[in-house]
């Protein structure tokens, strides 16, 4: 992904309003993070912790989605799976989060979930540049690009599902 500017990724934001995208907190460290590395921008606000963001490409155009999550997930002792980049975390590692839908629907409350890291580095784990707090990722027979696409899909069919 290329490097994106703050002014980029708040008008990105496609299911909610622009003075929701104006609020939201944006890193700093911008021209520190991996870019090289990112399939996506995934962040975790830490000014509202049940909301995340997630900055893509698609069809050419930027597109953000604003996502909740409930701050406190019971019944997570197990291992869990991230329906994105299929990576395996131990206890809260994965979380349901939910997108309003773009338009109309999404006014009228209609959302999407879908189950993600929690932290929303899917891209860095395929890289092996993160360790998921289980200390491995279950060993593929698919190329690191087969992954990359894999989760690139899984993304686009998620957005699909949002009407955006």
């Amino acid at each position: 992904m290329k490097a994106l500017t703050e002014s980029e990724i708040r008008s990105s934001f496609v299911n909610c309003s622009k003075g929701e995208a104006k609020r939201l907190s944006v890193p700093r460290d911008l021209d520190q993070l991996p870019w090289d590395d990112l399939d996506f921008l995934g962040r975790r606000d830490p000014g509202a912790p049940d909301r995340s963001y997630l900055v893509t490409e698609r069809d050419g155009r930027l597109i953000g989605i604003t996502l909740r999550f409930p701050s406190q997930q019971r019944g997570f002792l197990h291992r869990s799976l991230c329906s994105l980049c299929l990576t395996t975390h131990r206890g809260g590692g994965v979380s349901l989060m939910t997108a309003r839908k773009a338009g109309p629907a999404g006014r009228e409350g209609n959302s999407v979930g879908l189950y993600m890291c929690t932290d929303l580095a899917c891209s860095l784990y395929l890289r092996g540049k993160k360790v998921p707090d289980s200390g491995i990722r279950i060993e593929e027979s698919l190329t690191l690009e087969e992954q990359i696409a894999r989760t690139e899909g899984n993304l686009r069919a998620f957005l699909d599902k949002l009407d955006v």
